[in-house]
């Protein structure tokens, strides 16, 4: 018992040192441009909901999710859509454009609430400008990021342990949705439990929504979700084997909460309720690829 405790306790600092290593990057400043010519957006950014005021320039990059202005002094612009907001024909790189946007709370992102083309991409565009430098390097990657968080369809691995019985468990998952709202989400997994005294394979046919205290492209979001498991649990201190002869079946509910990142690295907290020989707790850390 006291060598899976161990391990336990070593997940959890492993776990934190990355978590944290995690947040760091997320809110350290970003790297100066190589370019001394172009930067990205302004360092300070205006409040959530508080009105940052037109932004004219050229579009740069235009995708479903995002959009990169370049304005007339070199600077570099990342918005992301709001929910109301209705995309104008003609919104394509190369075009002259107003952009009237609210703040996101992170620097050097804005949330987009209305678009006006100035002029269509087809007159605006006059050639490159010389010695102008691409979008710098930290705004392509968090353009990434919030791509990548956008996608229908995702799949991770996860690793954790769990008490009462210990367990250390490993597992995949995938993420379909959203779904019915644009917060919820579909979250099945496996996972594969050892022990001591129980073995366990875990069926989770789970269901997540995102709380809507954050902006929902931002570092971060928390999440709460429940659904059923269908778990095959072994006890004992025969020999053990791979036959489900020797599994008990157990049907349990499962409620969790969590934080995610938008890197793609999360931590979880799971019980499962009705389920005798499945653990009360579980914690869990992965990252959703």
């Amino acid at each position: 018992m006291r060598s899976y405790s161990t391990v336990f306790g070593l997940l959890l600092v492993a776990a934190y040192v990355t978590l944290s290593t995690t947040a760091v990057a997320q809110t350290s400043p970003p790297e100066q441009a190589e370019h001394p010519a172009a930067t990205a957006a302004p360092v300070t950014s205006p409040a959530p909901g508080e009105h940052a005021g037109p932004i004219v320039g050229s579009v740069v990059s235009v995708s479903r999710q995002t959009m990169v202005v370049r304005t007339e002094d070199n600077q570099f612009h990342l918005f992301v859509y709001d929910n109301d907001l209705v995309r104008p024909k003609g919104l394509t790189p190369g075009a002259r454009i107003s952009v009237l946007s609210d703040g996101t709370g992170e620097p050097g992102v804005l949330l987009a609430t209305r678009i006006t083309i100035l002029e269509p991409a087809s007159t605006s565009a006059q050639g490159p400008v010389p010695d102008l430098a691409p979008p710098p390097k930290e705004l392509r990657a968090t353009e990434r990021e919030i791509e990548k968080l956008a996608r229908r369809w995702q799949i991770g691995v996860r690793v954790g342990g769990g008490l009462d019985p210990e367990l250390f468990l490993i597992g995949v998952h995938t993420s379909i949705g959203p779904v019915f709202s644009r917060d919820f989400y579909f979250r099945p997994n496996v996972e594969f439990a050892f022990g001591e005294l129980t073995d366990m394979v875990a069926i989770n046919l789970e269901a997540a929504y995102r709380l809507p205290i954050t902006f929902r492209q931002g570092r971060w979001s928390a999440y709460v979700g429940a659904g059923p498991g269908l778990n095959f649990i072994h006890q004992g201190v025969g020999k053990r084997d791979i036959s489900f002869s020797n599994f008990d079946y157990q049907t349990g509910l499962n409620f969790f909460t969590g934080v995610r990142f938008r890197r793609g690295t999360f931590a979880e907290v799971k019980t499962s309720l009705w389920a005798p020989g499945v653990p009360t707790l579980r914690l869990m850390f992965g990252y959703t690829f």
